[in-house]
């Protein structure tokens, strides 16, 4: 996958002109693949379990709308507009709603044995028509101000210092990580890496989170905001003007938390491991004594609990919300989980691998947009994409059971 992901942005970055590698476009594309990169982590482990979550777009929409309607509409008869309830009270909410729906839909599989594609299906259906019915089709906007924050934008970053903080810490995190991981193979009586292999990989993680931290804080602030900043600050604007990096994108330092947040759960506790197991084999499963049907639940309440933080990052991105909201998403979510390595067949599947073929599937829309592609031939490619990945897949897991 990093392979491709190279091929990618070269190959767009030549045919664009020079327009894809440069620190705005990969600054965007950041931003734009929070939403799709959120619920892939939670539909590997749906995946995983060998279930399918094929309602995740239209799911979206509806936790979306809830969302704006109680800070566009009800909020504000009760709350004074700017009032800091409003949007918490409106999270909270679509957090609440999405979890629900992802409960409900996971008893109807679990409990009353309907298969989780029909389920899905189903709930594609009438998620999307309730997202209609709640605002008659209508746009519902503005959001919150405090609340667009979380989509981004000018003011919905951390600015350059705690970008560089922060990618600090995660090269601090990448070596303590990869010193415990070899103390404890050690410890079992593994043989671990040789050393050269280990300082090499952990060089080569740390040089790209400082690269990525770089690019990112290379990226300046318009100069509205900046003298804005300037001014909020004390700070003189020479007659040359200042150069302020935006630095990370709200939506992104959601998404690596939501990243290393579900990675634990998949890695580090027994609701993850008993995923695995059940994916692996589900009669195994339930002999050695896993609620194997409450583990269903509670991975599509998951799921649901996951559709609706990406919809607050969407929603306030957009500053809007429309019952055409998240349209295709599904094929974006189950794409990136099976681009970065999760098997259709379950039991096989990682948290990492999902982002990054969340990436490569948003950087492949992206480069085809600065090239100029039609829309229709857009959803060709990533249509061709996704099946070719199905089949490598199918292909791969043929090759390890000979």
């Amino acid at each position: 996958m990093v392979a491709a992901l190279l091929i990618i942005w070269i190959g767009s970055n030549i045919l664009s002109d020079g327009a894809f590698l440069t620190s705005r476009n990969l600054w965007n594309l950041s931003v734009q693949t929070s939403v799709v990169a959120i619920m892939a982590t939670g539909m590997v482990l749906v995946i995983v379990s060998r279930n399918i979550d094929l309602s995740v777009g239209s799911m979206l929409a509806a936790v979306g709308m809830a969302m704006a309607l109680l800070q566009a509409r009800y909020l504000t008869d009760i709350f004074e507009i700017g009032s800091p309830a409003i949007w918490i009270i409106a999270i909270l909410a679509g957090l609440l709603l999405g979890t629900l729906i992802g409960a409900l839909q996971g008893t109807i599989v679990a409990y009353i044995g309907v298969p989780s594609f029909i389920v899905t299906l189903g709930g594609l259906l009438v998620w999307r028509g309730v997202a209609w019915w709640m605002a008659s089709g209508q746009t519902i906007a503005p959001m919150d101000r405090t609340f667009q924050i979380l989509g981004g934008g000018a003011r919905g970053t951390i600015g350059g210092t705690w970008t560089w903080i922060l990618g600090f810490a995660g090269c601090v995190g990448i070596v303590l990580l990869m010193w415990s991981r070899r103390r404890q193979r050690i410890r079992v009586g593994f043989t671990p890496r040789p050393m050269w292999a280990e300082i090499t990989i952990g060089a080569i993680a740390i040089a790209v989170i400082l690269g990525a931290t770089a690019v990112i804080n290379s990226y300046p602030m318009p100069e509205a905001l900046a003298r804005q900043y300037a001014a909020d600050n004390g700070i003189a604007w020479p007659a040359e003007g200042l150069t302020i990096p935006l630095g990370l994108a709200t939506p992104v330092l959601i998404t690596i938390i939501v990243a290393l947040a579900m990675n634990f759960i998949a890695t580090r506790t027994r609701f993850g491991r008993y995923v695995y197991a059940i994916g692996g084999n589900p009669e195994a499963a339930t002999l050695a004594g896993i609620k194997t049907r409450w583990t269903i639940v509670k991975t599509f309440a998951l799921m649901g609990l996951l559709v609706g933080i990406a919809a607050a990052v969407q929603i306030a991105r957009l500053n809007a919300a429309t019952s055409g909201l998240g349209q295709l998403a599904e094929l974006y979510v189950i794409a990136a989980a099976v681009i970065g390595g999760t098997s259709l067949s379950g039991g096989v599947g990682t948290i990492p691998g999902a982002v990054l073929g969340a990436l490569v599937m948003q950087s492949l829309v992206s480069g085809m947009v600065l090239i100029g592609v039609d829309a229709p031939l857009q959803d060709i490619v990533v249509g061709i994409v996704l099946v070719a990945a199905v089949a490598l897949d199918g292909y791969y897991r043929r090759r390890v059971t000979r």
